[in-house]
């Protein structure tokens, strides 16, 4: 999938992720989309959250070997 930026949170635990995620959003434009890397376990139920909450489009979402690739949609 294409992307605007990118953001690694790896290795940090919530709320550290999301935080980082709405700083990096407000560097972007509406409709510019941002990649995140995360590995703390609760980043779905996070990232959805926070998704809802913000109107951020949550394009997608994968685990692979307990690394999590969020691209999130600024609205």
């Amino acid at each position: 999938m294409d992307f605007d930026k990118e953001l690694d949170a790896r290795g940090l635990n919530c709320p550290l992720p999301i935080l980082r995620t709405k700083k990096a959003l407000a560097d972007l434009h509406s409709g510019q989309v941002l990649k995140v890397l995360a590995t703390d376990p609760g980043a779905v139920k996070d990232f959805e959250a926070f998704s809802r909450q913000t109107g951020h489009q949550l394009l997608s979402h994968a685990e692979e070997r307990k690394e999590f690739t969020f691209y999130m949609r600024k609205k």
